[in-house]
């Protein structure tokens, strides 16, 4: 079975890590296509193609002041992919929280001083 491509829909389109760095930067303001070439230090047209694929799926959305584009997130297309990682967000804290109680058990035991028999 093939892969789905990029540009099908919002799973496929954070695939891709420099556009979860482009969402990432975007999150807090709307930025110019500029600001995010300099921020992230990617090559102009590959940003512009990074913004087409999270456009096409929804995820951010553009505005134009004269001749420049500015960027924003779109809050409700990221939602599903949100509730959908959230879901393993409890299995993640647990495993954590398990790690982190061995690891001070561990420290607990490896502090108990040797006790010595006395003759």
């Amino acid at each position: 079975m093939s892969r789905a491509a990029t540009t099908s829909d919002s799973f496929n389109a954070v695939a891709e890590p420099r556009r979860r760095d482009i969402l990432d930067f975007l999150a807090p303001a709307e930025r110019p296509v500029g600001a995010i070439v300099v921020a992230l230090g990617l090559a102009q047209p590959s940003v512009s193609k990074h913004l087409r694929v999270l456009l096409d799926v929804g995820l951010v959305e553009v505005r134009r002041d004269g001749r420049q584009a500015f960027y924003r997130t779109n809050a409700e297309a990221i939602k599903p992919v949100h509730e959908w990682t959230s879901r393993f967000e409890r299995y993640w804290r647990r495993q954590l929280t398990r790690i982190k109680q061995r690891a001070e058990q561990s420290e607990r035991s490896d502090k108990k001083p040797t006790q010595r028999k006395q003759s």
